[in-house]
């Protein structure tokens, strides 16, 4: 499949996750109970999230504790933020850009008990951390305060891996859920990403073969970056097999 059917299908799905009559008002996922508002990200019609959350350690086989600190990108409904500070996290601070998904993000922060832990933040990408500047970013290696408390034992994102045209311009703020133009806000996260990691921290991007891998590597490589495959994942969906992948991000040397 091309990458233009690749996007033009995943804004279909964008807008029938939308209009669906059955979208749930809650959903269970991971053996718990999770809030799901209009306009958000709906885990129930995508596998994609349980994925996450196995190639993550957060459920399945390679189920771990979490330490430290987390940075979530994307946060939507806060599945992943949420599971994290359960499984041991003692700071979490859940982004997205959907005024929505920072609300959705905190009733289910609320809902499992640990708001006190789960700081949400309305954010593109990093913008709304302490230190962020728009589409520069902190320099790596900066030690002069900029970016505050803002380091994070991981910075990860479950990105919108679909590859549009640069041209593209979304009609609603759940279509960027779902497909990236010029794939822009994967070269910021690539550039900016390690910026906000502490000392021994790690980044992590899920990507899938739905994305332009080719493409991705070769901005990865223009950042000063090398992908290094940590766990994968084979899932069906919507009729076909999808591959996801969790890269770690690691400055080329």
């Amino acid at each position: 499949m091309t990458q233009v059917d690749q996007y033009v299908r995943s804004l279909e799905r964008s807008r029938a996750s939308l209009l669906r009559t059955d979208r749930p008002r809650t959903f269970a996922m991971a053996d718990r109970e999770w809030d799901l508002l209009d306009g958000v990200f709906a885990p129930p019609f995508s596998p994609s999230t349980g994925v996450a959350m196995e190639l993550l350690g957060l459920t399945g086989p390679d189920r771990e504790p979490w330490r430290g600190s987390l940075l979530e990108v994307g946060c939507g409904t806060g599945v992943i933020a949420v599971s994290a500070a359960l499984a041991g996290c003692d700071r979490v601070t859940a982004l997205d850009i959907s005024e929505q998904a920072v609300r959705n993000t905190g009733m289910n922060a609320a809902r499992h008990g640990v708001a006190d832990r789960v700081k949400v933040l309305h954010s593109d990408l990093f913008d709304g951390l302490a230190g962020g500047d728009g589409a520069d970013g902190p320099a790596d290696g900066d030690t002069d305060g900029r970016a505050g408390d803002e380091r994070f034992d991981t910075v990860y994102w479950h990105s919108n891996f679909v590859l549009a045209p640069s041209a593209y311009r979304y009609e609603t703020v759940h279509e960027r859920a779902y497909v990236d133009p010029g794939y822009r806000a994967h070269r910021r996260f690539l550039a900016e990403a390690p910026s906000y990691l502490a000392e021994g921290g790690r980044v992590l991007l899920h990507f899938s073969d739905r994305g332009d891998l080719a493409s991705l590597h070769a901005i990865a490589e223009e950042c000063g970056r090398e992908l290094r495959v940590l766990r994968g994942r084979s899932e069906r969906e919507g009729g076909d097999a999808v591959e996801h992948t969790l890269f770690e991000i690691a400055t080329a040397g």
